[in-house]
């Protein structure tokens, strides 16, 4: 371990002063490859409804990062077995966890390249670096991939109560305002513990878990998967999807996007082909801005109106509801996109569309109560007002989105 700059402090501004002990943690921070996060938004287009939620990627590593610490000082604390190297591997796998993000976080994946999980994106990278530092992330990536032989440090990395989702509810509230989403992180670590290689909470910090499933399911509903949020990033993935439908050479686009504009790419096309991961790790978000500011005097009307449409945050009109949307709701509103704005069947096809979102508070398994008498129940046994049939309950919501500036048919009002 390198002796020099041994201790980092950070200010971060949901925690404070924090300091980071890997050394060699900070030089995986100070790697293109991420320092590339703080170009891509946290929040993609929240901030069009908060506009404090500008935070990014990076911010959000590092806290994931301090509080694994925090949590491996806590186990410890306990009696935990976990060595230096383990702690050591278990920061740079939560550090690394989201460095697979394209721009504005999911808009990519959504739209210009088929099959693509960021998750997998993350896996390459981190074997990209391993490659680069010699080994150093054999066990981070064994423990990202649920493969190294302490299951419990794998659920800190990615369960339904890790260290990830600890920060993203907490960093997300304390940008965009909504204090819903604010969870007593420091209270839940405290109450962590193993037992037979899983981990659980201890019975006293229950309340603090009910807190955080509720804070998360409103926090989807208010901020993740709020109306207005849901309309911008919609039409963020329709103008990419025009872009690319143009089939354009000339068509302007930054060098790294203009790849994934003109080829084919899928999941498979980046492990066969090791130039993609090079072209993917020069995208963030200005790629697209820059691009799209261009593309709003392009001769195409449809690329055109919807760039327009988003940097001017003219958004559509979004509809929710419970049941799906008929194929007639969708087409009395094309026949009125082609009438009012003299466009053909197909170009209505990017001003009218459909989809729906889903909201899950809780899995069953997902986090483990260890009682009084050091018993293991499911968190749906060990609270008092949450029953397992509302916990697990599936709600979705069914959307269609269309500009504001059309009529609406009288019969759709």
């Amino acid at each position: 371990m390198s002796k020099s700059n041994r201790h980092k402090i950070i200010n971060d501004p949901v925690y404070g002063f924090v300091t980071l002990r890997h050394a060699r943690a900070l030089e995986l921070m100070d790697h293109p490859y991420v320092q590339r996060l703080r170009r891509i938004s946290q929040l993609g287009l929240s901030h069009f409804v908060y506009p404090g939620a500008v935070h990014n990627r990076f911010h959000h590593a590092i806290g994931s990062m301090f509080l694994m610490q925090e949590a491996i000082d806590s186990l410890r604390s306990k009696g935990i077995d976990i060595s230096p190297d383990e702690d050591e591997a278990a920061c740079f796998a939560i550090l690394l966890h989201d460095v697979g993000h394209g721009p504005f976080s999911h808009a990519l994946e959504n739209s210009i390249v088929k099959g693509l999980h960021h998750e997998d994106i993350s896996t390459l990278i981190m074997e990209r670096l391993n490659k680069e530092f010699d080994g150093m992330l054999d066990m981070a990536i064994a423990i990202f991939q649920n493969k190294y032989h302490k299951t419990f440090l794998h659920q800190l990395v990615s369960s339904e109560l890790d260290m990830d989702r600890l920060d993203y509810l907490a960093r997300d509230s304390f940008y965009s305002g909504v204090t819903e989403g604010k969870v007593g992180s420091n209270r839940i670590i405290k109450m962590l513990s193993v037992v037979d290689d899983r981990l659980v909470i201890e019975e006293k910090g229950v309340y603090s878990i009910e807190k955080f499933i509720v804070a998360r399911r409103l926090m989807y509903w208010q901020v993740y998967l709020h109306r207005t949020v849901l309309s911008a990033e919609h039409m963020l993935m329709l103008v990419l999807k025009r872009a690319k439908s143009l089939n354009d050479d000339n068509l302007f686009a930054t060098p790294a996007l203009s790849a994934f504009l003109n080829n084919k790419y899928d999941n498979a096309s980046f492990s066969s082909d090791t130039t993609v991961l090079d072209k993917f790790c020069d995208l963030d978000d200005s790629d697209i801005l820059s691009s799209m500011k261009a593309w709003r005097s392009h001769d195409d009307d449809v690329l055109s109106s919807l760039s327009s449409r988003l940097l001017d945050r003219k958004l559509f009109r979004i509809e929710l509801r419970k049941e799906e949307f008929s194929e007639e709701d969708v087409a009395e509103r094309k026949a009125v996109i082609i009438s009012s704005l003299g466009m053909s069947a197909e170009e209505a096809e990017y001003f009218v569309t459909t989809g729906s979102v889903n909201n899950q508070a809780y899995t069953k398994d997902g986090i483990l109560i260890k009682t009084k008498d050091g018993s293991v129940i499911d968190f749906a046994e060990a609270n008092d007002n949450m029953t397992l049939e509302n916990l697990s309950r599936i709600v979705t919501k069914h959307f269609i989105c269309y500009p504001k500036d059309i009529p609406v048919p009288e019969r759709l009002k």
